[in-house]
């Protein structure tokens, strides 16, 4: 059966990385037991097309999917209880089909609203460009998404995903240790917010603005994350302006991080009175 919102309804909209589908699919049917998100955005799916999980997904309630994913890495979805139409002219990315971006349009009872699906690659671990070609190719990455938006400017639209950069200072346990760690280096955080500055808003920030403390990621290394809390925010949702006023609830889904075998990542759900 297909849900429907209508234009006095919530929706309900999650971003994962949830680090191997397959692997996680326990995790997923927990969560959507639990929160029943209209739609969830996955990340590091890591499972080729044809293997892809349609009836474990579609019996939690699942019923419009939108998919791009290869062995064992990178990977991208979009589940929706609601029915959905695949945006299919994107750009592929430093001209790569490497699996890291799916957009669609969700039907709402106001009309669609266009979900992008990112996941921005990790850059390796030298934040050098020169020296480290994982590192240039995430500089590239960004700065061809931005300069895209910049042509096309979104409306009614929402972009999330695991962009893997933490852009302010208390997006990360520590700005001044974490200055030349990728993931929080001024090249990547200079991008990123030039990039979300190409027609989107800070949806998490609005309701959790700086100077608090906020984090999606926790390292595996970590033997007591939630004592050590040493984390980064590196999953996003972003607005664009005219869907900002229907934002009604930003949730980081921190207890996630303790269940059995868990992602590195935790779920954010943002609720939207559409």
């Amino acid at each position: 059966m297909t849900d429907t919102v209508s234009n006095s309804q919530a929706l309900q909209l999650m971003t994962w990385n949830i680090n191997s589908l397959r692997l996680r699919l326990p995790l997923l049917a927990r969560l959507t037991a639990e929160r029943r998100p209209h739609v969830i955005c996955l990340q590091e799916t890591k499972v080729p097309d044809p293997l892809f999980p349609h009836e474990e997904v579609r019996k939690l309630g699942y019923a419009h999917l939108h998919y791009q994913g290869m062995k064992g890495y990178n990977g991208v979805a979009i589940l929706s209880r609601l029915p959905l139409r695949a945006v299919e002219d994107l750009p592929l990315w430093c001209g790569r089909s490497d699996c890291r971006h799916v957009a669609a349009d969700v039907e709402t009872g106001s009309g669609a609203v266009r979900v992008h699906n990112f996941y921005v690659p990790a850059g390796g671990d030298v934040p050098d460009p020169l020296q480290n070609e994982k590192f240039a190719h995430k500089l590239a990455f960004i700065e061809e998404t931005a300069a895209w938006f910049r042509k096309h400017p979104p409306r009614r639209c929402v972009l999330v995903g695991d962009l893997n950069i933490a852009p302010l200072a208390h997006d990360v346990w520590s700005h001044k240790q974490l200055l030349k760690i990728v993931s929080h280096t001024p090249p990547e955080t200079e991008r990123l917010l030039a990039w979300m500055e190409a027609g989107f808003q800070d949806a998490m920030r609005h309701f959790i603005p700086e100077p608090t403390a906020l984090f999606t990621w926790w390292s595996y290394r970590n033997r007591d994350w939630r004592k050590s809390n040493r984390g980064r925010r590196l999953d996003h949702i972003w607005l664009t302006p005219d869907l900002l006023p229907a934002l009604t609830d930003i949730s980081v889904l921190k207890d996630v991080r303790d269940w059995e075998r868990p992602s590195d990542h935790v779920p954010v759900c943002a609720t939207l009175a559409l």
